[in-house]
């Protein structure tokens, strides 16, 4: 049962950092519709007619997005690390307990950055442009919270299950015989 936790926590986790770095690194967060054109923006640049530029404006809610999800990117990959090194060495119940530590600890931080792009998004580009969505990019980075506390979740009951297993008994009077 521990391997099955704790092989659950580590695919989910191994699913959560592919989405987050797809997230992290793609430019389709929001889309909208600029001068007549489709355009698109990510967290490092924006598409304006399939021609892309950097963001040149330092703005602070792209750059704690940004920071966020590059934090929650290594959080979530030490988590799978510590996931998989469980099973290279036996049964390591710290290394999975970190592990699920991690993951938790990067779907918070992938939160907390998708809420702040939500809030700034909503309140100030939903004015400025009339026709705008998010993207698919934005989307899949909920995905991958939700993965991110599941991959945690299971590594911390496959933690729970290790240290609740009473250790076996030895019957001495069979050895003795």
């Amino acid at each position: 049962m521990l391997y099955t936790l704790a092989g659950g926590g580590t695919l989910c986790g191994v699913a959560a950092l592919v989405l987050l770095i797809v997230s992290t690194a793609t430019d389709f967060w929001m889309q909208y519709q600029y001068a007549g054109s489709s355009a698109n923006q990510g967290l490092w640049r924006f598409c304006i007619a399939h021609k892309c530029h950097s963001h040149t404006i330092a703005v602070a809610f792209w750059d704690a997005t940004r920071a966020f999800m590059l934090l929650a990117v290594l959080s979530c990959f030490s988590g799978v690390v510590l996931g998989l090194s469980a099973f290279t060495n036996g049964s390591k119940n710290r290394r999975i307990r970190t592990g699920g530590i991690a993951l938790v600890l990067s779907g918070f931080l992938a939160l907390l950055a998708l809420a702040i792009y939500t809030g700034v998004t909503v309140t100030f580009f939903g004015k400025r442009f009339t026709s705008w969505r998010f993207s698919w990019s934005y989307i899949i980075g909920w995905v991958a919270i939700i993965l991110a506390f599941t991959a945690g979740g299971f590594q911390l009951c496959a933690y729970q299950r290790t240290t609740a297993e009473p250790a076996p008994e030895i019957n001495l009077d069979s050895c003795t015989r």
